[in-house]
């Protein structure tokens, strides 16, 4: 026995929950707060003062100093300023003291934060607005403890300046949409829907040692360089594999920090790359659950420093192997537990399901150039479109038995197809039997129905997933449109709505085929298929980001009160500027690594060969090696004079999308071929001189 209590006792225990607040809010007071948190009623600002006492009174019980405002600013990241509970009283005395207007609204100082334009340094005012539902939770580091309240955050004119603000209004979009459907088909017990959202989180550990020498990893995220190892994944010994020791340590003390949060981790296991792994939760609603990922991935990086590790949470940290994503399992379920994307063990009779599904397809076919949008950046360029899937075309799995489903449904010969039968797999007699789903699993595609649920796969691994979340929100819920402005027009019984909607569904699936793929997402066949069809494919991020400025897109977000035309605008200008200055930043890096670096260890070792030869009188061996060192050599200098030229283009240029696109195509450039200078003089050169970890050392070594 190790002695540690259930994680069921400690299961939220920092975190502001029904219990903490059941001990610290008289009743009535608890009971409005649960209105505002379950039913999305209006919060009574009347309560703020007795919520703010408890919550304090609770976090000291914690040891919480100080409190924050934790929001979410467009730049990817999460930001935070502290306060103390420090205030006196009549008498002069120090207290401890925290008011309700001080819970319901902060001012950060807005003006160093992205804003696409929208606000000038000078103006320099925003406000951050606490969101009761997500629970507020104490933040333990050291010796410091801070009560944290999540937030939204808009500037002083009202624009919005973060991404919880148009996710929460997504939601309410998407929301609403499919609640008025199950009132259609009769549903009068379920009181609302929510989306719900489990996101699976892919990362590396590697040495603190190795990280702490590796200056592309510190600052760009990723190795900009590095000669393959002769072993790699190639093996297919880690997927699964038995979890490291040191590594499995890590993950419980991990797992036991994620417990006190009140985050439900679930999975931990090996992922294929050496060094790779991969963590994944229970499904939550889709705001808590956002919120949960990214406190999922600063828990992460603290536990990883106190084990020795560093963690990278970059899209493709080594080239040649498996980069990382972030697959965000996306689905509904109302109020009384039935998720609507639950097709049953008869999908043919679920009329109501199937109108869920053609509200994606709609959604997907329409705007899967935005899917494609939401998940650009530049670390997912290595994956998507590029080095390995899933590929950057946003298409549809559905499964064998779905697929022909709604291919029968198209043909009108939907009565006729059986329903699935239930299949397993006999093995021993002294073995279960294996029951099997109804359809396989297709990992090529970035969208796949998966049981109860779709995968979107193409999400990366350093991204929050509220950018993606809020685009498929906006796609189904235009979807849903399309359906209920049909459906909301017959009379009748309820009993009649379902052959009228099978009829409706019908017409979605006909104008929908094209986003349909049931086969490899990976071979040359498919995009060139797909270009048949006129499925968008941008290559890279500035490509993808021009998605957000198109007028369908701005009319989308519009139309449902996301953004408006300026913060769209806004939002594009802020993404390719974070694009522009990271590809910069990736450019002087390898520069710099190049010649101060490489060049210097190539050096130290032609001369060690150049003093060989002088002793040996000529060798024809050591004058080849020392003329094929020079051209090494010259290739070096070259490409880094190619890169000055690339960065000296991109700083004279003016306009941001001519900026971006130079460095997506010459830039990229650049950086592969400093980067293929650089790895043939890591193979050649003397182990000894070399001055960095080369990836031998970092993916196997712990």
């Amino acid at each position: 026995m190790n002695g540690k209590a259930p994680l069921s006792e400690t299961f939220g225990s920092i975190t502001f929950n029904r219990q903490a607040m059941m001990k610290h809010l008289s009743k009535a007071v608890y009971q409005k707060l649960r209105d505002v948190i379950d039913n999305e009623e209006k919060l009574d600002e009347q309560i703020a003062d007795e919520v703010a006492h408890g919550m304090k009174e609770w976090a000291l019980t914690l040891g919480a100093t100080h409190f924050c405002h934790w929001f979410q600013p467009q730049r990817g990241v999460t930001a935070e300023k502290h306060d103390s509970f420090l205030a006196f009283d009549e008498q002069g005395a120090p207290i401890e003291r925290f008011s309700g207007r001080q819970l319901i609204q902060s001012e950060p100082d807005a003006s160093s934060f992205p804003s696409g334009g929208m606000r000038s340094t000078f103006e320099a005012r925003g406000y951050t607005a606490w969101d009761p539902t997500s629970p507020a939770f104490v933040l333990q580091s050291g010796r410091a403890a801070t009560l944290v309240i999540p937030s939204v955050y808009l500037s002083w004119t009202g624009e919005v300046l973060d991404m919880k603000t148009p996710l929460l209004r997504a939601l309410k979009a998407v929301e609403e949409r499919a609640f008025r459907v199950l009132k259609l088909f009769g549903n009068r017990t379920a009181k609302n829907v929510r989306v719900t959202i489990g996101p699976e989180q892919e990362y590396f550990l590697i040495s603190k040692d190795f990280f702490n020498r590796r200056p592309d990893l510190i600052y760009c995220g990723r190795t900009l360089f590095g000669a393959a190892s002769a072993k790699q994944q190639q093996m297919e010994d880690h997927y699964f594999g038995s979890i490291n020791p040191k590594a499995l340590d890590f993950m419980a003390d991990l797992d036991a920090a994620l417990f006190e949060r009140g985050i439900p981790a679930k999975t931990r296991h090996n992922e294929v790359a050496p060094n790779q792994f991969e963590l994944a939760p229970i499904f939550e609603t889709a705001n808590l659950a956002i919120d949960h990922n990214l406190q999922v991935m600063e828990i992460m990086r603290q536990t990883a420093e106190k084990h020795g590790f560093a963690l990278l949470l970059h899209e493709k940290p080594f080239a040649g192997i498996n980069g990382s994503g972030k697959h965000m399992n996306f689905s509904m379920s109302d109020s009384d537990g039935r998720n609507l994307f639950e097709p049953g063990t008869a999908p043919k009779k679920n009329v109501q399901f199937l109108v869920f599904l053609a509200a994606i397809l709609a959604g997907v076919d329409k705007y899967g150039g935005l899917l494609r949008a939401a998940v650009a950046e530049a670390g997912n360029d290595h994956r998507l479109g590029a080095n390995e899937a899933p590929p950057a075309i946003m298409s549809l799995y559905l499964g064998g038995y779905l697929d022909r489903l709604l291919n029968e449904i198209e043909k009108g010969s939907f009565d006729k197809m059986e329903a699935p039968e239930a299949m397993s797999h006999e093995l021993l007699k002294s073995l279960p039997s294996i029951a099997l789903d109804n359809a396989d699993r297709n990992r090529t595609s970035p969208i796949a129905f998966t049981g109860n649920k779709f995968e979107f796969r193409a999400v990366g691994s350093s991204q929050s997933i509220a950018e993606p979340a809020i685009a498929m929100c906006l796609a189904v819920a235009y979807g849903l449109d399309r359906l209920l402005e049909r459906l909301e027009k017959f009379e009748g019984k309820v009993a009649d709505i379902a052959p009228k909607a099978l009829s409706v569904v019908r017409d979605v699936v006909k104008e929908t085929k094209r986003i349909r793929f049931e086969g490899n997402g990976y071979s040359p066949e498919w995009h060139k298929e797909a270009a048949k069809r006129g499925l968008p494919n941008a290559k890279n991020t500035p490509e993808a980001l021009e998605t957000f400025v198109q007028k369908d897109v701005v009319e989308l977000y519009t139309k449902y009160g996301v953004l408006s035309k300026d913060e769209l605008h806004a939002k594009h200008e802020i993404k390719l500027e974070t694009y522009v200055k990271l590809k910069e930043i990736e450019l002087r890096q390898l520069r710099e690594l190049a010649v101060t670096c490489v060049a210097p260890a190539l050096a130290r070792h032609m001369n060690s060969y150049g003093q060989a030869s002088a002793l040996i009188g000529g060798s024809k061996v050591l004058k080849a090696r020392l003329s094929e060192y020079g051209a090494l050599m010259e290739e070096v200098y070259r490409t880094t004079g190619v890169t000055d030229e690339v960065l000296a283009k991109s700083l004279a240029e003016p306009s941001l999308e001519k900026r971006a696109k130079l460095l997506a195509s010459k830039g990229v450039e650049a950086l592969e071929g400093m980067r293929s200078a650089c790895d043939r003089i890591e193979e050649v050169v003397d182990q000894q001189l070399w001055p960095l970890p080369k990836y031998r050392e970092m993916l196997f070594l712990l």
